[in-house]
Parts: structure tokens; C-alpha cells; sequence
């Protein structure tokens, strides 16, 4: 039925069961990691509810014509973002909602043009629907305001809700959906499927996306190894494998890329800190396979104990990210506790 879906077949088969027998939820939760399908699932399940559904696929987030209207509203005013609350809406009774702003989040004048327009009949037929992506991104008052339409919705409206963690949300926003959980493909999966869009790099890809086919596709390989040279330049430091001269040109550097996020370099010490515990436990293939021999240098310097530590730190700056903290700042506080440890 989902044409072109690949991967998680539970999910799938549940939600045409749903559309067969009439019943479908009103609020679905779609949890999973970044990547792994629960925005094109969605998209999907609404082609299958709505008429005239070829718009539907211009709302994907990951086009480049999306990626940019996204990425020059970072560059906005707060009270021009708050007048003009960010949507997708190509087709007239599908409307995506996505985090806005530098910190990338679901802010409160979002929520209310939801409410507001969640009332509206729909243009064709007898539903719409709405996709609210990353709704874990969602601050205090979004997500209470968002409990209110959750609470009432009107019977045309079918809310998608899309979250990395369901258990960053309010519990009562969770009562109220009915939750799928998303798994990672097997890697016979995500090869088809880098086969069937012909990528290249197409071993590195399947390895560093993690069972994500949506990562697969959208990473830049050259800013990734750009990341990682940085990220792995701390990690040494950190572990008193190199002196932390070394990292103050790479601080620097950080510090001065006001395009890059820090969450794309935590994102990168993740998948370094996941490949080191492998290696130092001795289980597991690495997914970043091509420097196998830095990573077990370095895993011979740390321990188990070290890696907690190393990993509690950086879930540390991951929270503070949504208060606009200072990179270079942050790196360099985690270096200092690690080296000490």
C-alpha cells in the first residue's frame, strides 16, 4: 500500500489494518531514530486518506528547497519568525509543522496556527492532516498548547506525531496517541535500498547511517569526516593521548563555523564513543571502519568507566544545545573534567 516505503513492515502492516477496517487513530506517534522513515511513513499514510496526494511529497523536509526555506528563517528576527510561524503546505488538506529558529524547535506560535487551523473543513474529501515533526523539539508551552488540541480534536483531523524519544514528551501527550516504534533496517534492508538509489559510497553509507535510510542518503560524507577529524582530535586530548595544544586551532575552527551546529558534532562524538565502547569491550563491527586503527590506539587508553563519563558529558551539552550555549566553550569544559578523570 505505501508505495516506496522501505523497511519496518510491523509499522506499515498495522496502519493498513487500520485504513481496512475504518479505525484509524486520530494521533499516531511515530518514534524512532533520525532518519529511519516516520516523516515519509507519514506522507505515505496521508496519500492513502486524501485525493489528489502528488503535492503531499513536496513537504519532505530533507528537499533542498525545504532545507533552505529552513535554514534562512535562522537568519530572521524572533518577532518575524513568531509573525509568520513556519508550515509546509503544498497541498490543501496536509500541513507539516517542523522545528524552526537556530535552536530548531516547535515554538508556541506554531502550535497555536494548529489549533486554529485544525478547525478548518477540509478542502476535499473528508479529512486533513497534520504532521508535526521532531515534536519532541517541542518547548513548555508548545507542547501544553498542543495537549489542548490533542485533548478535543475535530473528527476530520488526523494528527502524525514524530519524535526521536517518546519519552521526551509530556506523558499526557503520550496517553493520547497511539505509538508505533520505528526500528533501524537490517543491513539486507538498507542495502536494497542504497542499491535502489544507486548512492555512492554505498558501503560507508549502510555503516554510519545505523539502519537510518534517510541519513544514507542526505550525508555529506566531506562535511561528516570534517566533523569526525575534530571530534576525534578531542577525544585524543581528552584521554591524555595528545596535548591540548592540539585542540586550540580545532576549538578555534569550531568556534568560527557559525553554520555548523554543535548538535552535528555531538552527533558525530556519538557514533566515535559508540565505536570505541566496541572496541574496548571487543564487540561489535565499528561503523567508522576506515580509521579502525586510531580508534584502537585509543581505546587501549581509556576505560569503561572513562566512556560513561565521556558519554554522560556529552548528553550534558546536548541538553544545554536548546540554550544557545557557546561551542567551543562547552568542548573545552568537557576536555578539561575528562582529562582530570
Amino acid at each position: 500500500m505505501f508505495e516506496g516505503f522501505c523497511g519496518n513492515a510491523h509499522v506499515a502492516g498495522a496502519l493498513e489494518q487500520m485504513l481496512a477496517s475504518g479505525r484509524l487513530a486520530q494521533t499516531l506517534l511515530f518514534a524512532g531514530a533520525e532518519g529511519v522513515g516516520k516523516a515519509t511513513l507519514a506522507r505515505r499514510l496521508a496519500a492513502e486518506i486524501l485525493p489528489d496526494p502528488a503535492r503531499i511529497e513536496l513537504d519532505d523536509l530533507s528537499l533542498p528547497e525545504n532545507l533552505e526555506i529552513v535554514a534562512g528563517r535562522e537568519k530572521l528576527a524572533p518577532e518575524k519568525r513568531n509573525e509568520d510561524p513556519l508550515l509546509f503546505a503544498s497541498h490543501p488538506d496536509f500541513v507539516t509543522f517542523a522545528p524552526d529558529g537556530p535552536l530548531r524547535q516547535i515554538s508556541i506560535q506554531q502550535t497555536r496556527l494548529l489549533k486554529e487551523r485544525s478547525q478548518f473543513l477540509p478542502n476535499k474529501g473528508s479529512r486533513r492532516v497534520f504532521l508535526i515533526d521532531r515534536v519532541d523539539r517541542a518547548n513548555e508551552q508548545a507542547a501544553n498548547s498542543l495537549l489542548k488540541t490533542l485533548e478535543e480534536p475535530p473528527d476530520h483531523l488526523i494528527l502524525i506525531l514524530t519524535a526521536e524519544n517518546a519519552y521526551d514528551l509530556l506523558p499526557t501527550i503520550r496517553s493520547r496517541s497511539v505509538p508505533f516504534q520505528f526500528a533501524p533496517l537490517s543491513p539486507e534492508e538498507m542495502a536494497r535500498f542504497v542499491r535502489s538509489r544507486g548512492l555512492d559510497h554505498a558501503e560507508r553509507r549502510i555503516a554510519l547511517a545505523g539502519g537510518s535510510p534517510g541519513v544514507a542518503v542526505t550525508l555529506d560524507l566531506e562535511a561528516y569526516d570534517k566533523r569526525r577529524s575534530a571530534m576525534l582530535a578531542l577525544l585524543r586530548v581528552a584521554a591524555g593521548a595528545a596535548p591540548f595544544a592540539t585542540w586550540l586551532p580545532v576549538s578555534e575552527a569550531i568556534a568560527r563555523s557559525r553554520n555548523e551546529k554543535l548538535e552535528l558534532y555531538l552527533k558525530v562524538l556519538y557514533e566515535l564513543l559508540r565505536d570505541l565502547l566496541l572496541l574496548e569491550e571487543g564487540a561489535g563491527a565499528i561503523r567508522n571502519a576506515d580509521i579502525a586503527r586510531e580508534l584502537e590506539a585509543l581505546a587501549a587508553k581509556v576505560s569503561f568507566a572513562w566512556l560513561r563519563k565521556a558519554v554522560e558529558r556529552t548528553d550534558e551539552i546536548a541538553r544545554l544545545i536548546r540554550r544557545n550555549i557557546q561551542k567551543s566553550i562547552a568542548l573545552d569544559a568537557m576536555i578539561a573534567e575528562l582529562r582530570g578523570s
